[in-house]
């Protein structure tokens, strides 16, 4: 990555030094001029995109994931959503991981459907709208 920053910044310097305008010549590498300027400064050698590709350093390991998929298939915590599994397992004063992380590790296991022992509720049918067609 830096030998290619270091590339475009040549390329461009050279256009400009025979005369293009730098923005044009950004333009046509396809980066911005202020993209160019941030990689121009000395104290910039690191990746600054905003989407910079990156592991969160208190995620969660494939233990702690699989501890929370077997919490919540245990019998009494099966049918539970995650918003009452967290209480119950805080009630016992146990804690693995937040409601939202329960939610989204369940969600990447496809077990997030229906979790009651109910059938769940079928959203209600409207019935057909009544059309005059013609007068009384």
């Amino acid at each position: 990555m830096k030998k290619e920053r270091t590339e475009i910044l040549a390329l461009i310097k050279e256009a400009k030094e025979a005369g293009a305008r730098q923005s044009k010549s950004c333009e046509i590498i396809g980066i911005s001029p202020k993209t160019l300027q941030r990689w121009s400064r000395p104290d910039n050698e690191q990746d600054g995109r905003l989407e910079a590709k990156h592991e969160p350093v208190n995620k969660l390991t494939k233990l702690e994931r699989q501890r929370i998929i077997k919490v919540a298939n245990k019998p009494e915590y099966a049918d539970l959503p995650t918003n009452k599994i967290v209480p119950k397992l805080a009630d016992k004063g146990i804690y693995i991981a937040s409601e939202s992380s329960f939610y989204r590790i369940l969600k990447a296991e496809n077990q997030l459907q229906h979790r009651q022992k109910s059938k769940p509720v079928k959203p209600l049918k409207k019935p057909r709208a009544l059309v005059a067609l013609l007068p009384n």
